[in-house]
């Protein structure tokens, strides 16, 4: 999305959690996983995808590449949050060159922000069914002060952002590689990180609707937190179901359940809003990824409130890992939390969005 040229690059999520590092290694027989790390962000460092301590998230970039002997300098990392508007649009057809003249000015028409404040690009997707004069656009705007941000920690840590991809972006390109992608289906691809949950609509290999919604993990911690009086680290504990003092499950549990069914309306506001303008197309499965993903709960909560399929994606299923380097017990525990990062290892140079 921002730069290219030719070199090995390896995918870099800066969450506001954790940081995932992900490098991997493309042969004939697919990907295989060459280097896999996470470093946990305290509470306070990235808040609502702004970067309000840069040094810690600078510092923890340098260890985990150091500690991982990462030798690679180019990296893939991404955005999301309210900061980035994804619109699919339709407009007259017209060439790649053609559009890259206009694109400005038909963005005004459809980003609520100012367009000098911003980092646009687009990908023609095709003509609109039943209408050959028309071709679908997918638009793609980000702050400039966002991208900034990140750019910033990631040039200070030593390395080269050469792409700056969309949290969104990178879940899709992780399950197309992960799993067979039928060309009717519509899927309802849903990435739950700490404090920002990304939902994106798609068919076949095309993405038709996108929505990041401020709602992840944090809330589970708050409402435990604020229940029954404990501190970040206690309620962490609790939430994960290890024993704390004075703590009984069962009010865990309750307060749990009572997160899931927030989280559970958000996504049915968004199925419904997605429904309304989707013609015929129903929706087939719900994948979910992301650290929260595994709520306790929440999967069999989701299938009983939505009346729909799901499951929680594996990211590494198709991708090589040699056992004696990688923990297939670790990496199954952790893999929904590394799904943005093995999207973003995918990239190659020169791709677009």
């Amino acid at each position: 999305m921002l730069f290219s040229r030719k070199s090995s690059l390896f995918g870099l999520d800066i969450g506001s959690s954790a940081i995932k590092l992900v490098e991997l290694k493309e042969g004939k027989g697919g990907f295989e996983l060459v280097n896999f790390g996470m470093a946990a962000l305290p509470p306070e460092a990235i808040v609502d995808g702004a970067l309000i301590d840069a040094t810690t998230v600078i510092d923890t970039i340098e260890d985990l590449v150091k500690t991982h002997q990462v030798k690679a300098t180019d990296v893939a990392t991404s955005v999301s949050g309210h900061s980035l508007i994804i619109r699919k649009i339709n407009l007259p057809v017209m060439s790649q060159e053609e559009l890259e003249e206009s694109i400005q000015w038909e963005a005004e028409q459809y980003i609520p922000f100012e367009i000098s404040d911003v980092n646009l690009d687009f990908q023609i997707l095709g003509p609109v069914p039943g209408d050959q004069t028309q071709m679908e656009v997918l638009l793609v705007a980000a702050k400039k002060e966002l991208i900034n941000d990140y750019v910033d920690v990631i040039r200070e840590a030593g390395l080269s952002p050469v792409i700056v991809d969309v949290d969104a972006f990178a879940i899709e390109n992780m399950y197309e590689v992960n799993y067979p992608v039928v060309q009717d289906e519509v899927l309802a691809l849903i990435d739950i990180g700490a404090s920002v949950m990304n939902i994106n609509f798609t068919k076949g290999r095309v993405s038709n609707f996108t929505r990041d919604v401020s709602f992840g993990g944090n809330q589970y911690n708050e409402e435990i937190q604020k229940k029954l009086n404990l501190s970040y680290q206690d309620a962490e504990a609790a939430k994960v179901g290890q024993d704390v003092e004075g703590v009984n499950q069962r009010d865990v549990e309750k307060i749990i359940s009572g997160v899931n069914d927030a989280l559970i309306g958000e996504i049915q506001r968004s199925i419904q809003f997605f429904s309304s303008s989707a013609g015929d197309d129903r929706i087939n499965k719900v994948v979910l990824s992301g650290g929260c993903s595994r709520a306790r709960g929440l999967v069999q909560a989701m299938q009983d409130k939505l009346g729909l399929p799901v499951e929680v994606a594996n990211p590494f299923n198709a991708i090589q890992c040699d056992p004696g380097k990688f923990d297939a017990d670790y990496l199954s525990s952790v893999g929904p939390a590394a799904a943005v990062a093995i999207g973003l290892a995918l990239r190659r140079l020169g791709d677009k969005v």
